[in-house]
């Protein structure tokens, strides 16, 4: 069965500490946490994430899954690292070159969290093949970084695929992340395709029962 990480990006402050609970009940395996600087995107979130993490780390023993989609990759790392993250995920495109990447890679492991790299629609699978080995997942990106709400972009999916193959035949122990416009209709397209972790949000959040909405995406 797939995993599910739900993004806390739509949830409104005043309900916060309730669909933390709501959602635990629900089964999610992960807490999203969509951290967005203004500037590698239009959206701010940074303040907000810091704020759902300091109630996270006191009321659930669910794992964070962090995402970065900043252009500081190293401040932003350093700020998430207290809450004690299972993983954190970077942009691919936030870095001037592979050097750097490898360098913030090894950062985030060697303070014993699980790092990840993302990329944007797009991104070719291509760009990270040769590192993959290194990371302990890769986060498609399935639309646009930068808002929630979005509608999953068709292509994204092929990417999925083709990592999932890369991974298998090189006998990797990767795992691949999908996010964005992910719900219960679709999210059998990208299970088929390989997809380990599924990152939902709205799709959850907006709707009437969690527990079912989850068991949908992750069955």
């Amino acid at each position: 069965m797939v995993e599910l990480s739900t993004s806390l990006l739509s949830v409104k402050k005043e309900n916060v500490i309730k669909t933390i609970y709501n959602l635990e009940t629900a089964k999610t395996d992960y807490f999203h946490i969509d951290v967005m600087d203004g500037v590698f995107v239009e959206n701010n979130t940074t303040e907000t994430m810091l704020e759902y993490c300091d109630y996270l780390s006191n009321i659930t023993n669910i794992p964070l899954d962090v995402h970065l989609m900043v252009s500081d990759v190293k401040k932003y790392i350093d700020l998430f690292l207290p809450y004690n993250p299972n993983i954190i995920t970077i942009h691919y495109e936030a870095v001037k070159d592979k050097n750097e990447l490898i360098d913030l890679l090894d950062y985030i492991k060697s303070n014993h969290c699980k790092a990840g790299i993302s990329i944007k629609p797009n991104t070719s699978v291509s760009e990270i093949l040769d590192i993959i080995e290194i990371v302990h997942i890769v986060l498609v990106m399935t639309v646009e970084p930068g808002k929630g709400g979005q509608k999953l972009i068709d292509f994204t999916v092929d990417k999925v695929s083709e990592l999932s193959k890369f991974v298998k035949e090189n006998q990797l122990d990767t795992l691949i992340e999908a996010d964005g416009g992910i719900n219960a209709e679709n999210s059998k397209l990208l299970k088929d395709a390989g997809a380990d972790i599924l990152v939902s949000g709205t799709a959850i959040i907006n709707s009437d029962d969690f527990k079912e909405v989850v068991k949908k995406i992750k069955s």
